[in-house]
């Protein structure tokens, strides 16, 4: 058990558990992209571990860059998204695969399909290491998916509470 700020996790999702679904994820991704060359787009704060990782996996040619964007406040999703920092190069004509470190209700995911629809890029698909499917309340479609979880609140490989456990290298659920 960890305690981050005041609350306690439990151990939930093993680091070798998440290293063989993003290897997966990241096959299956090469191998529906054919000879393309994508352009992996990270969402900052929580995917920086999870794009880093799975870009390892990928071992065609591809680019990688980040967008940030904002929904959560402590625990809680404020129900509004805001892109914070976005992205300095065209991606028209360009096949772009979204990476999130999770998904739950989907509101980012929809500004994404948003965001990038407008820059005409020629293909999104999106890529999530956790995906809450009793939260999701969206109609897109999440191509590649690390493993489908439990609405409860989880922290460590990029996801935190209030600032702290994006270092932790496998993944704890809140103690109930």
């Amino acid at each position: 058990m960890i305690q981050l700020h005041d609350k306690h996790f439990v151990p939930f999702i093993a680091a070798a558990d998440i290293d063989a679904a993003l290897q997966r994820m990241a096959k299956q991704a090469q191998k529906d992209l054919g000879g393309e060359v994508p352009v992996f787009i990270g969402v900052l704060n929580g995917a920086f571990m999870v794009v880093a990782n799975f870009v390892k996996h990928y071992t065609a040619p591809c680019e990688v860059s980040f967008v940030k964007m904002a929904s959560y406040e402590g625990m809680e999703t404020t129900g509004s998204i805001k892109q914070l920092i976005g992205l300095s190069q065209s991606l028209e004509g360009r096949s772009v695969v979204v990476i999130e470190d999770i998904v739950d209700t989907g509101n980012t995911i929809a500004e994404l399909k948003t965001i990038f629809e407008a820059q005409k890029v020629k293909q999104l698909t999106i890529a999530t290491l956790f995906f809450k499917p009793e939260a999701y309340t969206k109609s897109i479609p999440l191509n590649y998916i690390g493993f489908e979880i439990p609405n409860k609140f989880i922290v460590g490989y990029g996801l935190d509470y209030d600032g702290l456990g994006r270092n932790l290298p496998e993944v704890y659920q809140l103690q109930q």
